[in-house]
């Protein structure tokens, strides 16, 4: 049985987006569901726009989603010869010719058709039949030349079977002899592309439908350079709110994976959200493990028609998809807490946070805090902002809760140091002493005891909720909680 042989071929023009980190996921499913390879091949002969930030940038963003390749990276200048070569194979074998048609000549012939409203306004085939002696000639002259493609000049259609979307045909007469090679000598995409999946044996061309215009010629450079064909499966393309198809140029840095890993998304959480963006599972599952999205994965239930990533600029509580946040939530709420313990201890180190207990004598504490925190987080910077007071003494109060739950009670100011001596005074610091200490004090005080319960939370984590207060004493210790509350005047002087 033949292996399976699939490739991503970025371009290094920009950080890698989600639309190409989804074409990279979807080939990576492919070629491990078949136990088969996946190629990773740098195209980098846009010598103008192709950089070394863009092309480490692709690597990290691959190698950060998890998103590995068994071959590669391959980078297409270091194969120009075989391009080249290529070309002179077609030109010799009559599949192409030289054309010496000007830039204001072929304008001005695309503006005569235009204004005579002809069906067909490509390449009229000027220089399609020029004899040797009038190649020469115009040689001679110096005359610079591209080399076209010679379509075929067949009836009917030419065709080929997409794995999405079924048989794609196109009459011969409907494609114009198209560039493969500028005047500068330098072979272009179309034929680069074809020429490196065949020396890589690919087997199975997975992309995006706005790729299908590269199709048709393609396979008609594969049969004249008498490769077979590969099989092609066309994904739908991811557009916005707009309709507009997600692009680096008109999107921002909204739909790099570079984002997402900056702002604390799971990587897998995106993987997962990414693989559902065109593709159904056909059934009610939305959230798949490793394996299990390999197994799931087919290209028969690609859907054919685009989706849709949701995000609106500018609103701060959607600043991405909701989906997406939802996914990452779930992750958040779920995974291992040995697994997330490795993802937090990065945030906490970015932010000198990180003690070395926490892998030793702490690291139970730091595991269990996680597990009771993590309810009500989004993403993992949640850890070192709304959790931040779990791991350093200096974190912000949320002004919303310390004027609702403090401020409005100035007795605080009081009630608070006294609940810290009683606390301090406690030889058994569990969540049931420190709650019969604070109802104790409250009945006493007369008040209820959630105006202490409340105001104590907001000094202790700034926040305005979070697991049960009682569980967050405990968690932060004796010393921690009894030296936040007698310190209580600085808020009311801050205010």
């Amino acid at each position: 049985m033949e292996e399976v042989r699939v490739r991503f071929p970025p371009s290094p023009t920009g950080y890698l987006h989600i639309g190409g980190a989804r074409t990279a996921l979807f080939n990576w499913l492919f070629a491990k569901q078949h136990n088969g390879k996946l190629i990773l091949r740098i195209e980098d002969t846009d010598e103008e726009r192709s950089t070394q930030a863009s092309i480490d940038g692709i690597i990290d963003g691959l190698q950060w989603l998890g998103i590995d390749w068994d071959e590669g990276p391959y980078f297409q200048t270091e194969f120009a010869a075989d391009h080249i070569a290529a070309a002179n194979r077609l030109l010799a074998a009559g599949h192409a010719y030289k054309c010496f048609c000007t830039k204001e000549e072929l304008e001005k012939k695309r503006e005569t058709a235009l204004a005579e409203k002809k069906r067909e306004v490509g390449y009229d085939g000027t220089c399609r039949h020029l004899s040797a002696e009038q190649i020469s000639e115009k040689e001679a002259q110096g005359l610079d030349a591209v080399i076209r493609f010679k379509v075929p000049e067949r009836p009917g259609t030419m065709f080929y079977d997409d794995e999405v979307l079924g048989r794609i045909e196109r009459a011969y007469s409907e494609i114009e002899d198209f560039v493969i090679v500028r005047s500068n000598g330098k072979p272009l995409y179309l034929l680069c592309n074809v020429v490196d999946d065949i020396r890589d044996r690919i087997t199975h061309i997975i992309r995006g439908q706005d790729h299908m215009t590269n199709t048709t010629r393609q396979v008609l450079l594969y049969e004249a350079l008498g490769a077979k064909l590969p099989v092609f499966a066309h994904m739908p393309l991811t557009l916005d709110l707009q309709k507009r198809k997600i692009s680096k140029r008109s999107h921002g840095e909204i739909v790099a994976v570079q984002f997402y890993r900056d702002r604390g998304f799971i990587p897998w959480a995106l993987c997962n959200f990414l693989c559902l963006l065109g593709w159904n599972p056909g059934t009610d599952q939305e959230f798949f493990s490793r394996d299990e999205l390999i197994e799931a994965f087919s290209l028969s239930r690609m859907s054919r028609v685009n989706s849709v990533f949701n995000f609106k600029p500018g609103d701060p509580k959607f600043f991405t998809d909701p989906k997406l946040i939802a996914v990452n939530e779930h992750y958040l709420r779920t995974m291992d807490l040995e697994q997330l313990g490795a993802l937090v201890r990065r945030e906490l180190e970015a932010e000198h946070l990180w003690e070395p207990a926490y892998e030793t004598s702490r690291r139970d504490w730091f595991l269990a805090t996680l597990g009771m925190i993590r309810d009500r987080f989004h993403t993992l910077k949640d850890f070192t902002a709304a959790g931040r007071a779990y791991f350093s003494d200096s974190y912000d109060i949320d002004p919303k809760p310390l004027a609702k739950n403090v401020l409005k009670f100035p007795e605080l100011r009081d009630w608070l140091p006294l609940l810290a001596e009683r606390f301090a005074a406690l030889t058994d610091f569990s969540a049931l002493e420190s709650e019969r200490v604070c109802r104790e004090l409250a009945d006493e005080l007369a008040v209820k005891p959630g105006t202490l319960i409340n105001g104590m939370r907001t000094v202790l984590t700034g926040q305005l909720a979070g697991p049960s207060m009682f569980d967050v004493v405990v968690a932060l210790g004796q010393e921690r909680v009894v030296a936040r509350l007698r310190h209580i005047d600085r808020l009311f002087a801050a205010a």
